[in-house]
């Protein structure tokens, strides 16, 4: 048995530690399609306000939990296609909050995805039409089955999908920041964060993750280093035991992997 697995049986047995697991977006195929964007190149409509500081970007980037199941939002590169089932949602949630704190506009041509990053360009290509309409993403979901995407009531109304409610759609990546790729570099750019940590514990007694921190030291290489990260876990204190350095997703996957870490979360700040 290597010594992190040691390392993960210890941490399982200690009080009160919890570990998660969790999918990553899939990248898909490069697509060779052409869009048009504004003079601009931005995708900000009329008066509408975005929110794209870096402190937001922070806070949507991180895993969440959403009727018992985790999602791990994660990179994505201009040109990335993905392929499912789009929804929309209209006047139940017009004027609540979206998950990038913008205030839903169901007349806003605008939709949610559960782990694209805030403000990322997509073009939606209704299948069963051929119609499509480019949309800035300002929110989390569709959590129902496997829908991809949920639109808003306007989106639909461009791709005729509001009477159906459901269509299969092809998304591609357009750009970023609330705005469409035009230069060759911001072709190039991924959305991304700049660290990616991997959760091995987390603690209500700061004594519990002392002792994970010390044990993992005392195994880690130069490469790599361990944290306690302080926050707040229903209204009450947690620390969690996080391992630093990993400069990609596919890093830190490869790193759970080799050391038998199945239950530690991924992520990404």
């Amino acid at each position: 048995m290597n010594l992190l697995l040691k390392i993960r049986n210890f941490v399982l047995l200690s009080s009160t530690v919890f570990l998660f697991s969790g999918c990553f977006f899939t990248k898909q195929v490069r697509s060779t399609g052409y869009y048009s964007p504004t003079p601009s190149g931005s995708y900000i409509q009329g008066n509408e306000e975005i929110k794209n500081s870096p402190a937001m970007h922070r806070a949507t980037m991180r895993p969440y939990q959403v009727f018992g199941k985790w999602y791990h939002p994660t990179t994505a590169g201009v040109g990335d296609e993905q392929r499912g089932i789009a929804s929309w949602y209209g006047p139940k949630f017009h004027g609540k909050k979206t998950s990038n704190g913008e205030i839903y506009n169901m007349h806003a041509i605008t939709a949610a995805h559960k782990t694209l990053p805030m403000n990322t360009i997509v073009r939606v290509d209704n299948l069963d039409n051929g119609k499509s309409v480019v949309v800035r993403v300002n929110d989390r979901g569709p959590f129902v089955g496997d829908r991809i995407i949920d639109l808003s009531y306007a989106a639909a109304g461009a791709i005729d999908m509001q009477k159906k409610g459901l269509a299969n759609v092809k998304l591609t990546i357009l750009g970023f920041h609330g705005k469409v790729a035009t230069t060759e570099a911001e072709k190039q750019e991924k959305a991304s964060v700049s660290s990616y940590y991997i959760q091995v514990g987390a603690f209500r007694n700061y004594s519990g993750a002392k002792i994970t921190q010390d044990k993992f030291k005392m195994i880690l290489d130069g490469n790599y280093n361990v944290i306690i990260k302080e926050g707040e876990f229903e209204d009450k204190p947690i620390h969690r035991v996080w391992l630093s350095g990993f400069r990609s997703i596919e890093e830190a996957n490869d790193f759970k992997a080799a050391n038998n870490l199945d239950g530690a979360m991924i992520i990404a700040e």
